[in-house]
């Protein structure tokens, strides 16, 4: 597990607001695309399950051999197979792609909630891997490694001062469980540097971020994934939030791009004391109708309920969120989601890559598909800067749905299919963190937090978070030496305006959560962003007047 942040080059150029924020929408985008956790995915046993046709059968290998034994040139044959499948698979829809098997492992590793590793979280600062912190219960905290080790060398392979990328160190210190890695470190209270040698060990790769409670009966919890362990870490989160005495709960669904449609289903059932209530349905061509319902066996005494969603919410998220939207079990809280409803079956080849392969549509309650158009691919892909330029992620007014494909909730409320699900409660996109200023500076922030903190080993050590949360300055003098610290990387930057003043606010609260998860941990973090985050500001106050929704 890692949490790095990479420099940009010296010198870059500064571009326009409107062209930086683009390009964080569009790597939001492409990141969806790209994810291995983003389908909504069923598991099948093997390739050998899919129906065999005699299309086209042997022409393939054939030319191949023809090109390998008659060709001009030398050609990489594997290069070539796999840049012909790609062509293949890109005529279906935007999300059937070829999974080649150097990359099949990393993708199932996102989806199976776990790797073989050593534990830590690390970041690159100046060229070097610097432990953020030991994993509870791994490998090297079991060793003793501790927070601000400095890696200097991994078996024999120096990796300090080397520009060493996040693929390489991965690509190192993970391996089978049971084997031993041998790395160096150099830990500030000690003069010589520290051999260690740690046996890797199975990680978990948690897909809920953090469980806490925002204030008295109202609990929190964030999903980055829908993994094979996503319910069960779900029911972990929820059985100790109601231990705290959390009544009523806010779901953060933002940026989770989806996963397995089963860990959403069965979350789904834990929120309806209904049996037998249709949650989704999923159906396609060759591929029968599967109707997925409540078991009516709640564990826990849930009373309302807020789902969070932007538009980075995807296919099981939107699968989760039309659940409650359809039965008016909750409020959902954002802006309009991705649009993503395929299900996607995955498939094992021979050689060891896999076809993730679209098979169905799934339908909400109410019978809506929710996936937008793809026929034209070039608009697909603009989507989300398309909406950005007409101020849909600004504006709840600039939202445009089909009326044609109007659905009702059990209420009689309207909702839409055809392009993701619209919230209740429309909440814009916070443009600062689309200025090209917050984006300069922003890379800056973690490393400059970690250099803090270790510049100030006694500042924190007797105060516990309240009192930090309470007491803690990220203006004056801290300011000053982060902004010393940025323009020693080539970011000069001088408040001059209104807009600047909301920058500066901006950054100073990243940069008190960033310490705040040094210092106390993940949920600190997180209980710093949420209490200016305006999400959650509209989710507390909808759960605190026990607001009833109603038929529109």
């Amino acid at each position: 597990m890692n949490n790095t942040e990479n420099n940009s080059p010296s010198g870059i150029q500064i571009w326009t607001p409107l062209l930086l924020g683009l390009a964080v929408v569009g790597g939001m985008l492409l990141g969806m695309r790209m994810n291995g956790s983003a389908p909504s995915i069923q598991r099948v046993s093997a390739a050998n399950d899919a129906p065999i046709s005699t299309v086209g059968q042997g022409r393939v290998e054939e030319i191949i051999r023809y090109i390998e034994a008659k060709y001009v040139d030398g050609v990489d044959t594997e290069d070539m197979v796999n840049s012909a499948i790609q062509n293949l698979i890109g005529d279906l829809d935007p999300h059937s792609n070829y999974i080649p098997a150097k990359e099949l492992k990393e993708i199932n590793e996102q989806l199976e909630g776990s790797f073989d590793g050593i534990g830590i979280e690390y970041m690159i600062l100046d060229d070097t891997i610097v432990v953020v912190t030991p994993l509870s219960g791994g490998p090297s905290e079991a060793a003793g490694i501790q927070v601000g080790d400095k890696v200097l060398t991994i078996e024999d392979s120096l990796v300090a001062g080397v520009n060493i990328d996040n693929f390489g160190i991965v690509n190192q210190l993970r391996g089978e469980a049971g084997t031993d890695v041998k790395i160096t470190i150099k830990r500030s209270s000690e003069s010589e540097p520290l051999p260690f040698t740690i046996t890797r060990a199975k990680i978990p790769n948690h897909s809920v971020d953090v469980a806490y409670m925002l204030e008295d009966e109202i609990g929190y919890i964030k999903i980055n994934r829908f993994s094979s362990q996503t319910y069960e870490e779900f029911m972990a989160g929820i059985e100790d939030l109601i231990d705290e005495g959390m009544k009523s709960l806010v779901i953060d669904l933002r940026h989770n791009p989806g996963g397995y449609l089963q860990e959403a289903t069965q979350m789904l059932s834990q929120l309806f004391k209904e049996k037998g209530l249709l949650l989704v349905y999923t159906e396609g061509d060759h591929v029968s109708r599967s109707d997925y319902e409540t078991k009516g066996r709640p564990f826990f005494d849930i009373q309302q309920i807020a789902v969070l969603i932007d538009e980075g919410s995807a296919s099981a998220s939107e699968i989760m969120a039309g659940a409650i939207q359809d039965h008016d079990r909750g409020w959902l809280i954002g802006r309009r989601s991705f649009g993503k409803g395929l299900v996607q079956e995955q498939y094992t080849l021979k050689d060891g890559s896999a076809l993730r392969l679209t098979v169905a549509r799934y339908y909400t309650p109410s019978g809506r598909s929710i996936q937008k158009d793809y026929g034209d691919r070039e608009g697909y892909d603009s989507d989300v800067f398309d909406r950005y330029e007409t101020g849909e992620l600004m504006s709840a007014d600039s939202i445009s749905m089909a009326d044609s494909l109007e659905y009702f909730t059990d209420l009689g409320r309207k909702v839409y299919g055809g392009g993701g699900i619209v919230p209740e409660i429309f909440v814009p996109l916070d443009t600062i963190t689309m200025d090209s200023d917050y984006i300069r500076l922003r890379q800056f922030v973690p490393q400059f937090a970690f250099r803090y903190k270790d510049a100030n080993p006694t500042t924190f050590t007797e105060q516990d978070f309240e009192t930090f949360n309470k007491t803690f300055r990220q203006d004056g003098a801290v300011w000053t030496e982060f902004l010393a610290y940025a323009s020693e990387r080539g970011e000069e930057y001088t408040e001059q305006n209104a807009k600047d003043q909301r920058v500066t606010r901006e950054l100073q609260r990243f940069m008190k959560a960033r310490l705040a998860k040094l210092i106390y941990g993940d949920e600190a973090m997180y209980e710093v962003l949420n209490e200016g985050d305006d999400m959650v500001k509209e989710a507390l106050e909808v759960l605190r007047s026990r607001k009833p929704i109603v038929a529109n």
